[in-house]
């Protein structure tokens, strides 16, 4: 059972400044610069991170070039590579509470839901992938009888991951733990306002037996460590989660360098279908509720759509407002905090920016809508309601990454699954309903790569989270998730 004490022991504790890890040893950046690291919590500096460059790209990539050809990861038996992440999870298990709370600071995630999204996903994913090594086979074309067809899979080489603010550690773990399952070697470049946690996950990997150069993390400027991932010629794969724009300048640079392999996670604008005839309307309110405002909407399958069936719409608002109205938004370290922080200040302008056009677009603003606990220095908002929003309108089109949720009104599933599939996006969705077969015909027509019935959220590593459209390419989590970091390898044997 979490301790609010202990938690408190762990808030109160001095951070040192880190640096870069590259190749086995923590090391400070080429030029010397360094960034603040600004809590949301309070809006004070909690310590610093280096600031890397291109020169630090190209020490971390060549770090992890040496160690994929050296193979002592990457020809490895997989019964040991097996055995070192197994140690790596055990170690995030140790550390689980100081690794929530060094996050939290950092990104300003409630707590509660810090602590399992963050170390107990990245422990989970780690394992599931320790075991997932030896148990991925080959194949053995059906082939003429004087001929064997053999087909290989084999590591790409070097991946470069880039990860977002929202959960660094979860995101993080599905993409290096699969990576290193396959035998490559990984360079990780967070969020340059959520970096800390990764930084002491590369110092436990270290710990549990990963060679040098296998893991490394540059911290820095998006626009300068990323772009110089993605141009880089030594680079084999690149996965990142994060926006649209950004996702499309990594296309631009792999079609500039080696035609790397880019995976793109880009977010979306996920629909929440609920039909009158939904089993549980009081369960569907607030399961919708949550599914918006926990982590303050910064999650990327965020239910940030509700649709809601002409008949129940007026009733079902109410509700799904009084349940936003009574959320419990502050101090992400209590451990009675229901909603946290905004990351940065920056994104909590762009959320109240949302608001205003909004309104001046026509939407009904039934609860929210301002900052809040502004006298704490740190980074509020209330969590936000508009009705009466229609498919042109801002809200209903482009991604908050905020606690604001857009309702839409339809009279039938035809109507429901044309503004459902109003957007570019096409990430996760959920419909409520008690009717069996429409459930299977809008799983069906729904244009996304996750639709859940009567839930929304909670989805474990056997299945693939993937988007559709403008929502990337690629999957993170399940089996799927090895084919983005292996290659197809032919054996023609004549006999």
């Amino acid at each position: 059972m979490l301790d609010q004490s202990r938690i408190d022991a762990l808030r109160a504790a001095e951070l040192a400044p880190r640096s870069l890890f590259i190749d086995g040893a923590f090391r400070d950046a080429v030029h010397g610069k360094r960034r603040d690291v600004i809590s949301p919590i309070d809006g004070r500096t909690l310590t610093s991170i280096a600031e890397g460059g291109a020169e630090d790209v190209d020490l971390a990539v060549a770090a992890a070039r040496r160690a994929f050809d050296a193979g002592k990861w990457s020809r490895a038996a997989p019964a040991e590579r097996k055995k070192v992440m197994h140690r790596i999870a055990d170690l995030i298990e140790r550390h689980a509470l100081e690794l929530a709370v060094l996050g939290v600071r950092d990104n300003g995630t409630e707590i509660a839901m810090a602590l399992k999204a963050e170390p107990g996903s990245a422990a989970a994913t780690f394992r599931y992938y320790a075991e997932a090594i030896d148990k991925v086979y080959g194949e053995i074309a059906p082939t003429a009888p004087n001929v064997l067809g053999l087909v290989h899979r084999e590591p790409v080489g070097v991946v470069a991951a880039i990860v977002p603010w929202n959960f660094p550690m979860m995101i993080g773990a599905w993409k290096i733990a699969p990576a290193l399952a396959a035998g490559n070697s990984v360079v990780l470049k967070p969020a340059e306002v959520a970096s800390l946690s990764l930084l002491r996950l590369a110092e436990l990997c270290a710990e549990a037996g990963l060679p040098a150069g296998v893991l490394n993390v540059v911290t820095g400027k998006g626009s300068v460590c990323g772009e110089a991932l993605g141009l880089h010629m030594d680079v084999d794969v690149m996965a990142f989660t994060g926006s649209g724009a950004v996702g499309r300048r990594l296309l631009e640079y792999s079609a500039r360098s080696n035609l790397k392999r880019c995976y793109l996670e880009l977010g979306g604008k996920s629909p929440n279908i609920v039909f009158a005839d939904a089993p549980d309307l009081d369960q569907a309110a607030k399961v919708s509720a949550y599914g918006i405002f926990r982590n303050s909407g910064q999650v990327c399958v965020a239910g940030s759509r509700l649709l809601v069936e002409e008949t129940i719409h007026d009733e079902f608002v109410a509700r799904v407002a009084a349940i936003a109205t009574k959320m419990k938004v502050g101090d992400p370290l209590d451990l009675s905090t229901e909603a946290g922080a905004v990351t940065s200040e920056d994104q909590l302008s762009k959320n109240l920016e949302f608001v205003r056009r909004a309104k001046a677009e026509g939407g009904r603003l039934e609860t929210g809508g301002t900052r809040i606990l502004a006298e704490t220095g740190g980074f509020y908002m209330q969590p936000t309601v508009f009705s009466g929003i229609e498919p042109a309108m801002h809200l209903a089109q482009e991604e908050v990454f905020g606690p604001v949720l857009g309702v839409m009104k339809f009279g039938d599933e035809a109507e429901a699954v044309r503004l459902a599939n109003s957007t570019v996006f096409g990430l996760a969705s959920a419909v409520w309903t008690s009717n069996l077969s429409r459930a299977h015909r809008m799983v069906r027509a729904v244009r996304a790569g996750v639709v859940h019935v009567n839930t929304y959220g909670g989805s474990d590593l056997t299945v693939p989270l993937g988007g559709v459209g403008q929502s990337g390419n690629g999957h993170d989590k399940s089996l799927h998730a090895l084919d983005k970091f292996t290659e197809l390898k032919t054996a023609w044997i004549s006999l």
